[in-house]
């Protein structure tokens, strides 16, 4: 059985992923259960019990995946290089790359319960606008610490190839896109050749999470201004630090703003509660924090929403395939055109000439 209630969990092979994890999960006992937890839109994410104890599972989502997504082995590499510097991770415990135990490669590591931030503040969560001002200058410094690790002294130097990675950054998506569109998109096509030309020059290099967001950090249930852990690693590599900037800021609405307007994700309403920091606020903040110029962030926003628009579809085209698992699917339409239609906005009234159309 998978999960407690004796049904099967999709996605887990539970005879076979338990007599792996009972071998390797100190204080683990026969029957684990296994619940989805959060799910569906990239890999999948599935707490394990053993009576009081907790554990959480990563896997490959089902059905068809972009060549280079989805790495199991890289997300436990970065997981375990990061375990014991000042960026907070959930520890890694055990890697499976045989695909006949699960179908796919998949990890675990420990539970590290906190509150995830999704399309909603949790009730009496971050009740006061000090309280969310505080939570905005701890994503800021969260990252900023992240962009501080020396990659090479924690075993990481081969992690990536900086150099050249907004070019390759721009033509990988690219290449996914045409992988993954479900139909034309003039949009995008224009949001290629605009990114083509306005590629700002290479600086300092950092380790890169890819997908830094608040709906992937736990925060402390006591105080919002504590970071617990930075989940979903599936797109770390080493890079230009201000595309994590960027893409922070594809997912962070103001006050006063529609829901779906400004930035048509559903999770940008949280942020445009009164206490949260404005856009501008958190890129000076990180500015001043990292000591990085920060003068072409329109670049970065924009290839933020192109990337984001490519991910959508890649969802949306697994929805039509009847492979995704989880809540949020029903009635899900395709979302690409919204996100690089905003990318459009800001290259259009961007003073970074070479955006603009």
């Amino acid at each position: 059985m998978s999960a407690a209630d004796g049904s099967e969990t999709p996605g887990v092979d539970a005879p076979r992923v338990s007599r792996f994890l009972l071998e390797r999960l100190p204080g683990a006992e026969a029957p684990l259960a296994y619940e989805l937890i959060a799910g569906g839109r990239s890999n999948l994410t599935y707490r394990v019990r053993s009576g009081e104890a907790s554990w959480v599972l990563r896997r490959p989502p089902l059905g068809f995946v972009l060549p280079t997504a989805h790495d199991m082995a890289r997300e436990f590499r970065v997981l375990s290089a990061l375990a014991d510097t000042r960026v907070p991770v959930p520890r890694p415990i055990a890697l499976c790359e045989d695909a006949e135990v699960n179908g796919a490669p998949f990890y675990v590591m420990e539970y590290a319960p906190g509150v995830v931030v999704e399309e909603r503040l949790p009730e009496g969560f971050a009740r006061s606008s000090e309280e969310r001002r505080a939570l905005s200058v701890a994503l800021v410094d969260t990252l900023v610490r992240l962009h501080a690790v020396d990659f090479e002294a924690i075993g990481l130097g081969d992690f990536g190839r900086p150099q050249g990675y907004l070019e390759r950054q721009v033509r990988r998506w690219s290449q996914q896109w045409d992988r993954s569109a479900t139909e034309d998109l003039p949009a995008i096509e224009e949001l290629i050749r605009r990114l083509k030309r306005a590629l700002p020059a290479a600086g300092d290099a950092s380790l890169v999470h890819g997908d830094y967001r608040l709906g992937n950090l736990a925060l402390d249930p006591r105080d919002p201004g504590r970071v617990i852990a930075i989940f979903d690693w599936e797109m770390a590599t080493l890079g230009d630090p201000l595309a994590d900037l960027g893409y922070t800021l594809m997912y962070w609405g103001e006050e006063g703003e529609p829901e779906r307007g400004e930035c048509p994700v559903p999770h940008a309403a949280v942020t445009a509660r009164p206490g949260f920091l404005t856009r501008a606020d958190l890129v000076e903040e990180y500015a001043r924090r990292s000591g990085r110029d920060v003068g072409a962030i329109d670049f970065y926003c924009v290839l933020a929403l192109y990337k984001g628009a490519v991910i959508a579809e890649g969802i949306y085209a697994r929805f039509l395939q009847g492979k995704t698992l989880g809540p949020g699917f029903a009635g899900m339409t395709r979302q690409a055109g919204a996100l690089a239609e905003r990318a459009l906005a800001i290259a259009d009234a961007s003073p970074l000439r070479a955006l603009r159309g």
